[in-house]
């Protein structure tokens, strides 16, 4: 049997193991820096993101963490995935798109005008899984990050 629920405060530790084996998948284990206390404080009290942990016969195999942004383009709120991790032996059973379908669902009880994620551009398996769903590419968005290094850069800047 698969679930999907809310996580509970006591599962951070787990989440934090999870999303370091995600890194690991992902070649990028040296850029986790999220710690039980920083995701507590996210998401039980600031409230700014929100994680389900997905469950297989009560074996967690993997969480879905997102959270809300506005688009000045729809005038609502719009649902970002940042992750959607389910454990290698896990995969290949349609839990991906399960996960798919709660966010969706989601975004239709909330009136949601639109769900974004990013994906690596080398991960063909998950970009071939999202066109099958009906996931539209959009190439003509280039994605720019500042770090924690350059937002204190510019913060000291004059308004």
């Amino acid at each position: 049997m698969f679930l999907i629920r809310d996580i509970k405060e006591n599962e951070l530790d787990l989440l934090v193991s999870l999303i370091k084996e995600m890194a690991s998948y992902e070649k990028l284990e040296n850029e986790v820096i999220a710690s039980k206390e920083s995701l507590y404080e996210t998401i039980f009290v600031t409230k700014k993101g929100y994680c389900a942990l997905l469950e297989e016969d009560n074996v967690i195999i993997g969480y879905l963490l997102y959270f809300y942004n506005v688009s000045s383009f729809t005038g609502s709120a719009n649902l970002y995935i940042e992750d959607i991790f389910i454990k290698e032996s896990y995969r290949r059973k349609g839990y991906g798109k399960k996960c798919f379908i709660y966010l969706a669902k989601k975004a239709v009880n909330e009136n949601v005008k639109r769900i974004d994620w990013v994906c690596l551009d080398w991960n063909q398996k998950s970009l071939d899984f999202y066109q099958k769903m009906g996931a539209k590419r959009l190439d003509m968005w280039v994605l720019h990050r500042l770090d924690v290094e350059g937002i204190k850069n510019l913060a000291k800047e004059e308004i």
